[in-house]
């Protein structure tokens, strides 16, 4: 049964997602299936994704929600966690991460606001799996003044997002862009309408050839 079959048919706790999401996550999250993974949802709703998560990723996967609400603590059941906290707290992070390990996927379906998605991301990028997923949901808002955006707007997602795909392209920039650790540990960023999957992966020096003729 495909992610979107299974959408359809539930019939437990709320889910509210976009339904031109389910190809990207279907093609980013396949190779987690049936496997040991550990997925992070920043932002419970109400408490239906992670439910979600729980069938598609199978017997194998553990689902932990965070939320500021202390109420998601009742979405709890077997293989899913709920820990209460601010993304944009670190060292709630941190203790989330101490006790769970290191996550295969993130996902941040929370504020939608600027600052607190940015600070999530900065914490927790790094200390994704080293070929793991990191997904940002719903950037339209990065465009909507009640969630901190406006089209251009300094800070938002959508312009962070644009200085890391100058970041992703330093190596054959001719020393335009200076490499960082996120060059280094980036293989692709994949974007959709109000979507953003980061992959990571380490990266070998990059080398054109040219072979036959």
């Amino acid at each position: 049964m495909s992610l979107w079959s299974d959408f359809l048919r539930h019939d437990q706790r709320l889910i509210h997602k976009w339904t031109h999401y389910f190809p990207a996550y279907e093609r980013h999250f396949a190779r987690y299936v049936n496997r040991p993974a550990l997925l992070i949802e920043i932002g419970c709703g109400e408490g239906g994704s992670l439910q979600l998560w729980k069938r598609y990723l199978g017997p194998h996967a553990q689902i932990v929600g965070l939320d500021l609400r202390p109420e998601c603590t009742t979405f709890e059941e077997r293989q899913i966690a709920v820990r209460i906290g601010d993304q944009a707290d670190r060292a709630f992070l941190d203790r989330v991460l101490a006790e769970f390990g290191t996550p295969d996927i993130v996902i941040d379906d929370a504020s939608h606001i600027a600052g607190p998605t940015v600070a999530a991301f900065r914490a927790l990028y790094p200390r994704v799996d080293r070929n793991g997923i990191y997904v940002v949901e719903d950037l339209h808002t990065a465009y909507w003044p009640e969630f901190g955006g406006g089209a251009k707007r300094e800070g938002t997602f959508i312009e962070l997002a644009k200085t890391l795909i100058d970041e992703i392209n330093a190596p054959l920039s001719r020393g335009a862009v200076t490499p960082t650790e996120f060059t280094q540990t980036t293989m692709s960023m994949h974007f959709y309408d109000s979507l953003l999957v980061f992959e990571r992966g380490h990266m070998l020096p990059r080398q054109a050839l040219q072979i036959g003729g």
